[in-house]
């Protein structure tokens, strides 16, 4: 009787361990279920913690606005975990344009500044828009347009945090005009005039 329970109290204590976290490999590929775990000796203190929120990111752009995410890519220890952050700095007059995230839900809150801030929904077109100010938080609901804008004089912040260690990206704009996809078929599917669309893609780096 002793050596089997001395067998499960070894089963059982190794299978919660195992259990307790899966640091991403980022020497691996990503899939749509995360990284591959680290070696757990090859797990140290260091995975677990993330230190680049402190940093304002650089606002110098076409947008003046900087996300500075922390990630699966940037913060190995969240894989697996359905977490993740980032940081928003919004110049005066910056703008995170209308985006998606496909991989998770969105909240935010503001730390410095005001931003008005607003999501669309996918069944009757609907706007949900509020301008947050410091101390106000707002939820985006997984996969559906939204956009930040700066609403005052003063640089604006806010942290973001996400239920996936990788949400993923999409900028209507730059999915749009940023690539090479004809100008005729983006003129078709869009309502755009030729002189338009053209000048939309040299702005956001698109050609044809």
């Amino acid at each position: 009787m002793l050596y089997i329970f001395i067998f499960f109290q070894l089963l059982f204590s190794s299978s919660t361990r195992a259990a307790d976290f899966c640091v991403g490999d980022l020497m691996g590929p990503e899939s749509p279920a995360g990284y591959s775990c680290k070696k757990p000796a090859n797990v140290t203190v260091d995975d677990f913690v993330f230190s680049g929120l402190g940093k304002a990111g650089n606002t110098s752009n076409i947008i003046k606005a900087a996300v500075t995410p922390a990630f699966v890519a940037q913060f190995p220890g969240v894989n697996g975990l359905g977490i993740s952050m980032a940081r928003l700095d919004l110049a005066p007059d910056g703008v995170v344009p209308l985006h998606t995230h496909p991989g998770g839900s969105e909240i935010l809150v503001v730390v410095q500044g005001t931003i008005c801030a607003g999501f669309i929904s996918s069944s009757a077109n609907m706007v949900y828009l509020k301008t947050l100010k410091k101390g106000d938080v707002m939820v985006f609901p997984q996969g559906l347009l939204h956009f930040q804008l700066n609403g005052g004089g003063i640089p604006a912040i806010a942290f973001v945090s996400f239920s996936s260690p990788s949400p993923g990206l999409q900028i209507t704009a730059f999915a749009l005009f940023g690539n090479d996809l004809p100008s005729i078929l983006v003129e078709k599917t869009t309502f755009l005039d030729d002189a338009q669309v053209k000048k939309l893609k040299a702005v956001l780096g698109g050609t044809g």
